[in-house]
């Protein structure tokens, strides 16, 4: 069964690199592990009973628990399965810079190419608005347009 482990936001991929390496060192029966962008704040842990999910997160940092209940791999299978970010993104999107020169950045998306897989957008806290491209996987959508 899959159990999801509460975490604090922003350090799931921390605490699930940490849980992989204690359950690893103390021999403790974990089958896998999965912290996703999509879900925000939980870590997910397939492991044979609720018992060996307690012993790997008991007194470790940024844990805060267990979700009460257990789930299946067929009910998060949207969580696994792939999708390009180019099929998300439209035209007036909110999106934030993760890489390159302009790397943290915000901006509003002006155009999408769908076939070079190119936003090309304008950079929200900039005094002249310069249109700038870059590729989509040097982007992640903060809001949708309405």
């Amino acid at each position: 069964m899959i159990y999801a482990v509460r975490t604090i936001a922003g350090q799931e991929k921390n605490v699930a690199e940490f849980l992989a390496s204690k359950a690893e060192k103390e021999k403790i029966d974990i089958y896998s592990i999965l912290a996703t962008e999509d879900l925000k704040g939980y870590v997910l842990v397939e492991a044979p009973n609720r018992g060996a999910v307690e012993d790997l997160v008991r007194k470790t940092f940024k844990v805060r628990g267990i979700v009460p209940g257990e789930t299946s791999v067929e009910e998060l299978e949207h969580l696994l399965s792939p999708h390009k970010i180019i099929e998300n993104i439209e035209k007036g999107d909110i999106v934030e810079l993760i890489a390159g020169p302009f790397k943290g950045e915000r901006g509003r998306v002006i155009r999408v190419d769908k076939h070079k897989e190119e936003v090309t957008l304008e950079l929200i806290d900039a005094a002249v608005p310069i249109p700038v491209t870059v590729g989509v996987e040097q982007v992640k959508i903060v809001s949708k347009s309405s």
